[in-house]
This record gives C-alpha cells, sequence and structure tokens, in this order.
C-alpha cells in the first residue's frame, strides 16, 4: 500500500467509520481496521480501485453491514448452560467434556489466534490494553483479529455443536 494511498484515504476513513459505527454497533477504530484490512486484501488480489474514494466509502458500509448482522445473530446466553445444575455428576462431566473440546479447538486455530483466544479465556479478566500488550499488537486491531479468530473457532466448533437457527 503507497504512502500516498494511505494519507489520501485516511481522513475520509475515519470520517466515514465515525458516521457509521454509532449505527452498527461497532466502533470506529474498528471498523478502520477492518476496511484497512479489506483495501490490503484487494490490492494483493486485484491490484489498487479505480475510484478509491468510492470504494471506501462501500468497504465502511458492507463493514458496517457485516457487524450489524454479527451482532444480530450472535447473541449471548444468559447463563452458562452447564450452570443450570452444576451439582449434578452428569452435568459437571459434560461441561469439563465442552471446556476440552473448546481448548482442543482453540489449539488448532491458525496464526496468533490460539494466544488471543487464551487471553480471552484467562481466569485473571484481562482487559484489550493488558491482552494487545501481551500479543504485541495495537489495541484497535484487537477487536478485528478477535473477530476472525471467532469466526475460526465457530467453524472448527461446528460439527460438535449445535448452530442456533432464527425461527418465523
Amino acid at each position: 500500500m503507497t504512502p500516498d494511498l494511505v494519507a489520501a484515504l485516511h481522513p475520509l476513513l475515519t470520517a466515514e467509520a465515525a458516521a457509521e459505527a454509532y449505527a452498527s454497533g461497532a466502533e470506529p477504530g474498528d471498523l478502520e481496521q477492518a476496511v484497512w484490512l479489506r483495501l490490503l486484501e484487494r490490492l494483493a488480489a486485484e491490484g489498487p480501485p479505480r475510484d478509491p474514494h468510492e470504494w471506501l466509502r462501500g468497504a465502511v458500509r458492507t463493514e458496517a453491514r457485516r457487524t450489524r448482522r454479527t451482532g444480530r445473530d450472535e447473541r449471548p446466553y444468559d447463563t452458562e448452560p452447564a450452570d443450570a445444575a452444576e451439582d449434578e455428576p452428569e452435568q459437571l462431566v459434560l461441561a469439563a467434556d465442552r471446556r476440552r473440546a473448546l481448548r482442543d479447538a482453540v489449539r488448532r486455530l491458525p496464526g496468533r489466534c490460539p494466544r488471543l483466544i487464551e487471553a480471552l479465556l484467562s481466569p485473571k479478566d484481562l482487559t484489550y490494553r493488558e491482552i494487545a500488550g501481551e500479543l504485541g499488537i495495537s489495541q484497535g486491531s484487537l477487536g478485528p483479529e478477535r473477530s476472525r479468530c471467532l469466526g475460526c473457532l465457530r467453524r472448527l466448533l461446528a460439527p460438535e455443536v449445535a448452530v442456533r437457527r432464527r425461527r418465523g
């Protein structure tokens, strides 16, 4: 990526990400990181876009839609399934089996994803700043990387975990 292209697109990207972030429920920095990544992927595969400014506006809107869709489709559980009857031996065995499957899947993740997910699962309850420092990456790129790693983890666990389907 040329420094001129970065310098030309940076103010527009900052403004577009700030404008789209609120409606999508994302942090502006996370949207910016995702769009920079998309631009790098685009440059490697196809070269620079004909109209970089128009491409950037579309990329920000696409990332914002992806964030909204992810937020809509991924809902946290109110309680852990194993919390319902923790004292029963069967539930303890099932919970241990789920933790073991999760840890095995985390170890099979590519790149620095295993370290990132382990840091997120740490009982120390590390902050994003602490995790970023531990991994040697910027705090702004932690959100997009976490999202990619969780996507990989979800694909690895898909055969083992029933996917919740939307009804209606």
